[in-house]
């Protein structure tokens, strides 16, 4: 595996702690800037929102851009949002600083996903997408804690400036390993990879990325009510459970990463009905100690699904490397956005937590359809290119 995949696999790692760490830092955040909890938590939204609108717009606008070049200028746009955030003394600012920090992720995503495939030969795309999702299966396990801790004890401007900090790193680090490309007569042309969207079998791949998204952000954000109102557990074990969670899920991708070359159908459907099963269990039981090993299976499962989702993704995009990135980033994006609301809802109407792992064994069963429809589909492709023997 080339030393620049697991570059920018560092580089998703930093992206990926600015992401998730808000949540640990609303109760400082909302006192700093004088406004309610609620509130602040719409800068989550406003980064998953602007991860969804920017990543096909940055991704068309850079589209004959070195790669490299694009690579650096949106970290550098990434980092000095951070900055800037640090910085901010009221709350629009702020959240000025998250859309355009979530912009500038969602380019990166596009941009560093179709790079890494063109690092790596056709059969080795699986491992090599595996490295660059696992900085964000790192950036839980680490990061996000990490983010947390110092939040808690330097306040959260601290932990925007770690943030700003691990994004230099990480420029540096592209600067220094990652091949320079140039814009020439061979760079993709908007007008072809816009055929992308043309193709039924590429929506459907998006729906089951959006599907299986939302199966493992259902219950996975609502897992601390989870474990100290259903099981009872104490409010300490919570971040070493979420910790094992992250273990599972590092576990996962890796042996995903490395079936998913071979046999992206098999990966998906023992992946997601892996987690299935799982999340019938915390559906059901009331055992602690069940419940922490069900959470564990389900992390595996869950993000061994990711790097099968991203190969079948790119298999039938065909010459569109760049606007498949950024469409497998907004579709991942659709799912972390659907999940938590519908897992809120079932919550808000009154059926406890355990809920949620119905509402996640539901959008289950709604990706295997969708699969199973993507393989008939496919089937039937494959079988009007077969030509007929006289």
């Amino acid at each position: 595996m080339p030393l620049a995949v697991y570059v920018l696999g560092l580089s998703v790692f930093a992206l990926g702690t600015s992401e998730f760490m808000i949540t640990g830092l609303l109760p400082g955040m909302a006192t700093d800037l004088g406004v309610s909890i609620p509130d602040t938590g719409l800068l989550i939204s406003a980064f998953a929102i602007g991860m969804v609108v920017g990543a096909p717009l940055l991704a068309a606008g850079t589209l004959r851009l070195p790669r490299r070049t694009t690579l650096l200028t949106l970290l550098a746009v990434f980092g000095v949002s951070h900055v800037v955030g640090a910085l901010a003394q009221g709350y629009a600012l702020l959240f000025a600083t998250r859309v355009v920090s979530a912009f500038a992720c969602a380019g990166f995503w596009a941009v560093g996903a179709a790079t890494t495939i063109s690092l790596v030969s056709a059969h080795r795309r699986g491992r090599a997408l595996a490295v660059l999702v696992g900085g964000l299966t790192v950036a839980n396990i680490v990061g996000v804690p990490a983010g947390t801790f110092i939040g808690q004890h330097a306040g959260w401007r601290a932990a925007f400036w770690a943030v700003a900090v691990l994004t230099l790193v990480a420029a540096a680090g592209v600067l220094a390993f990652v091949p320079a490309t140039r814009a020439g007569t061979d760079a993709p042309r908007l007008r072809t990879e816009l055929q992308l969207y043309r193709r039924p079998r590429v929506w459907l791949a998006l729906g089951v990325i959006a599907l299986c998204q939302a199966m493992i952000f259902a219950a996975f954000s609502y897992l601390a009510p989870l474990l100290t109102e259903t099981f009872g557990l104490p409010s300490a074990w919570v971040p070493g459970v979420l910790a094992l969670f992250g273990v599972g899920a590092l576990i996962g991708i890796t042996v995903g990463g490395k079936l998913a070359d071979a046999r992206p159908f098999a990966t998906l459907y023992g992946s997601v009905g892996l987690a299935l099963l799982a999340l019938l269990v915390l559906a059901v039981t009331r055992d602690a100690a069940v419940g922490v090993i069900a959470i564990v299976v389900f992390g595996a499962a869950g993000f061994a699904a990711n790097p099968a989702l991203n190969v079948r993704t790119y298999a039938v995009a065909g010459d569109a490397p760049t606007l498949v990135g950024a469409s497998t980033t907004s579709a991942f994006n659709v799912g972390n956005t659907a999940g938590p609301w519908l897992g809120g809802l079932a919550i808000d109407a009154g059926l406890g937590f355990p809920s949620v792992a119905w509402v996640g064994a539901a959008l289950a069963v709604a990706t295997l359809a969708a699969l199973t429809l993507t393989a008939v589909v496919q089937r039937a492709d494959d079988a009007k290119r077969v030509p007929v023997s006289v």
